[in-house]
């Protein structure tokens, strides 16, 4: 557990993640700047001349007994505005980035699994089998193999 605690301060992880809190508390305050400046009074102006805008009173004269639908519009909007933010300006530049690091480096070579080595060994067996018996007998697959050549999988 604390190499794994360790391994994730070393690797940067720590660092990224404070610039993205510090980032994202100032950035909070540009989205609630829009949202109190041009979203809220869009959305009072829906409502009508008696009362505030997207509200629905479930009993009269308890102010916290009120539906305030405008306010939940407008949250979900910051939200898609924050998210839109973080998708285009940190996720897809790290997307691209990760790519680019990828065509770097070669592929490692998938090594055989323990059912292709048992049947080369068969198959090299059988070829030498084949050839100790003679050329009467012939080979006992398709055509002749040459067991110092690498095996077909």
């Amino acid at each position: 557990m604390l190499k794994g605690f360790r391994d994730f301060i070393l690797q940067g992880n720590v660092v990224e993640l404070a610039t993205a809190v510090i980032i994202g508390g100032a950035f909070t305050a540009i989205v609630t700047a829009f949202s109190d400046k041009i979203i809220n009074p869009l959305i009072a102006a829906v409502g009508g001349a008696e009362g505030p805008a997207l509200q629905i009173p479930l009993k009269e004269g308890v102010p916290e007994a009120t539906l305030d639908i405008g306010a939940v519009i407008t949250a979900a909007i910051n939200f898609l505005i924050v998210a839109a933010i973080v998708y285009f300006i940190i996720i897809v530049p790290m997307n691209k980035l990760n790519e680019l690091r990828k065509r770097g480096v070669p592929e490692e070579e998938v090594p055989p699994t323990t059912e292709d080595l048992l049947g080369d060994i068969r198959e090299i067996l059988r070829n030498q089998t084949a050839s100790a018996a003679g050329p009467a007998q012939g080979p006992a697959t398709d055509g002749p193999v040459d067991p110092n050549q690498p095996p077909r999988h």
